[in-house]
């Protein structure tokens, strides 16, 4: 079963595809668009479009673009964006984020639980970085270590650091936060109920589908990591981020 097909499943039921809730996603995107000033935004890693549909139902006079390498995803979004009727205001990408070269500079970049698609957060904000109008804005999310990670943890979640660490690092590169949102243990658990029970229960809805039973073990094996790896050490952070020099 491929990885497309488990996260487009595993995220049915949560198409933020972060632990975010509902409010904390709305209090970003109003940080973010700073008012409603803004006038393009891209989401790099875009997946099914949740984000930038969001910002564009809540700001009639926004253009957005999202880029992801998932066609099933970018398809979700489109026809999305026709139901809410945005997709005159939408443009979607099928390719590597990394790889994007936009047309015009953007007001608002976005890039939350898909900086791996750059090789980690201090890439993903260098690339944003080229891509900002002056005066934009960054909403990046990313995890960090808030507890001390065994070593199958870092093995299985990579190269983070504790949150000042992570902030130490960010500011370094000439970032400044000027919003964010730690996510709460609550948003972080609903997250992984709903990634594993949504994926199970299309396995068990589905079982004369060929992936079924690959699907019930992706997600019980996700849950044994998430339960006895690193739930006590895995938070996860939403930055909206000015650069010194923009």
């Amino acid at each position: 079963m491929n990885r497309e097909k488990i996260s487009r499943l595993a995220h049915a039921h949560h198409p933020i595809a972060a632990p975010l809730d509902d409010d904390a996603v709305r209090h970003l995107l109003q940080a973010g668009l700073h008012g409603g000033g803004a006038r393009r935004v891209l989401d790099l890693g875009c997946g099914g479009g949740e984000w930038l549909l969001r910002a564009l139902t809540a700001y009639p006079e926004l253009r957005a673009e999202g880029v992801d390498l998932a066609g099933s995803g970018l398809a979700r979004a489109r026809r999305a964006a026709a139901r809410l009727g945005v997709e005159d205001r939408l443009v979607l990408h099928h390719q590597d984020a990394a790889q994007f070269a936009p047309a015009h500079p953007f007001d608002l970049v976005l890039c939350v639980g898909s900086t791996h698609a750059f090789g980690g957060l201090l890439p993903m904000l260098a690339a944003a970085r080229t891509y900002l109008a002056p005066g934009g804005r960054v909403l990046v999310g990313d995890g960090f270590w808030e507890g001390e990670p065994s070593a199958e943890a870092a093995g299985l979640l990579g190269d983070l650091a504790d949150l000042p660490t992570t902030l130490d690092r960010v500011t370094a590169e000439g970032w400044v936060p000027v919003q964010g949102h730690i996510s709460s243990r609550r948003e972080l658990d609903a997250y992984e109920w709903a990634w594993t029970g949504s994926l199970a229960s299309w396995a068990l809805d589905h079982p004369d589908d060929p992936d079924s039973a690959s699907a019930l073990e992706a997600a019980g094996v996700h849950r044994g990591q998430w339960l006895r790896v690193y739930r006590e050490a895995f938070g996860f952070v939403s930055l909206v981020l000015r650069p010194k020099d923009h």
